[in-house]
């Protein structure tokens, strides 16, 4: 029966299991996410992987001789329980791959429900009660909200729990 396996890689080098394992015949998936990145005063979001040093291989133990992926070049080791490769549980890796848009990205928070300057209240913490801008969502599970505060607009950083959406 083909189930989902986890393989430890060296640092860096997901992009090049996965493509190893796929030209040996694997199924093989590591899953991506934006990663905000603020350099030089600028924020952009560049491609990181969701679980670092870890992919996903799709694979049959009984079936394909898993031992080969030991020797994958930039592999280090399937995850195993002794000498048997330790299978995800059923239905993990589908959902994370469920969740992928229309780039290959997975999408990671509930931030995404939120558009940039719509109106939201705070609801809980130390502004309960105020109104405010949703700004952007961090790679946290934070938010940034833009409130008036003294004559002019101040980025606050929330959890994401703490803000709801107003009409």
């Amino acid at each position: 029966m083909i189930n989902w396996y986890v393989v430890h890689t060296h640092v860096r080098a997901e992009a090049k299991v996965v493509l190893n394992l796929k030209q040996q015949g694997f199924e093989a998936f590591s899953p991506q996410y934006l990663k905000r990145r603020s350099h030089a005063r600028r924020i952009d979001h560049v491609s990181a992987p969701m679980f670092p040093r870890y992919i996903f291989v799709a694979l049959d133990p009984t079936l394909k001789p898993w031992r080969a992926v030991h020797s994958t070049f930039g592999a280090c080791y399937l995850v195993c329980y002794g000498d048997v490769p330790a299978p995800m549980p059923e239905g993990i890796v589908e959902n994370i791959i469920s969740r992928q848009d229309e780039n290959g990205f997975v999408t990671l928070s509930s931030a995404d429900v939120f558009k940039k300057g719509q109106s939201v209240k705070i609801v809980n913490g130390a502004f309960s009660g105020q109104f405010g801008l949703f700004d952007c969502a961090t790679d946290d599970e934070r938010i940034i909200v833009l409130l008036d505060m003294l004559g002019r607009r101040v980025k606050v950083r929330l959890a994401i729990g703490s803000v709801a959406a107003t009409a």
